[in-house]
């Protein structure tokens, strides 16, 4: 009988091949999940629904001095639009203040609403939390003391997969509406960029339950 071969050196040949079909299949997997990661972002990104819903929530954007951002502003534009056409009953406003701000970013919207025309018992403004899970929770709160139960969410298209996530994790019946007009959606260069911001967002909340809080204040 043949003896099988077990020097040291087809040992270690045996082990290297393994590590590097473990690394191999390691950078497959992770590949497969990020690529699929942006795919849904890029696809829920096309999605404009404008199913009848209780509520249109705008993610909260930079304000200065009570005075939208045009980020902010492209959003709330868009979700007059929802409450003008009776999509929706109520507008929220969401987001808190920075440091050293004289208003949230709640209540910069709510501001920019009532300037527009909207009346101020169809806006509920939940000036709380600094990235959007924080503002998420918080409205999820409010939403439920008063009845509300279903939500367009109001962004940026890049930013649509993962507020819509975080929303329905909070207990909100969620879908997506956003706006195709600001600075963040004007070139393909900034798309590709919100696309990979959004991708590497998403799969850390995902893996952690957490705000990706560094991402959400680049929302300018």
């Amino acid at each position: 009988m043949r003896a099988v071969s077990t020097s040291p050196l087809s040992v270690f040949a045996w082990i290297r091949r393994l590590v590097l079909r473990v690394v191999l299949g390691a950078l497959v997997m992770t590949a497969l999940v990020v690529g699929g990661t942006a795919f849904r972002v890029w696809q829920v990104a096309r999605v404009d629904d404008w199913t009848p819903a209780d509520v249109a929530v705008v993610l909260g954007a930079a304000q200065y001095n009570g005075v939208p951002s045009e980020v902010l502003e492209a959003r709330l534009e868009h979700a007059k639009g929802l409450y003008d056409q009776g999509v929706v009953r109520h507008i929220a406003t969401t987001g808190g203040r920075q440091d050293g701000d004289a208003y949230t970013e709640g209540q910069a919207g709510k501001i920019w609403l009532v300037e527009h025309d909207v009346p101020e018992d169809a806006i509920i403004e939940v000036g709380e939390g600094n990235d959007t899970l924080g503002s998420m929770r918080a409205l999820a709160d409010r939403t439920s003391e008063l009845g509300l139960r279903t939500a367009i969410i109001v962004s940026d298209p890049w930013h649509s997969l993962r507020a819509r996530t975080m929303a329905e994790d909070a207990g909100l019946d969620a879908w997506t509406s956003p706006t195709r007009s600001g600075p963040n959606v004007q070139t393909r260069e900034t798309q590709w960029f919100y696309i990979r911001r959004e991708t590497g967002a998403l799969l850390y909340y995902r893996l952690t339950r957490a705000p990706a809080a560094a991402l959400d204040q680049l929302d300018i």
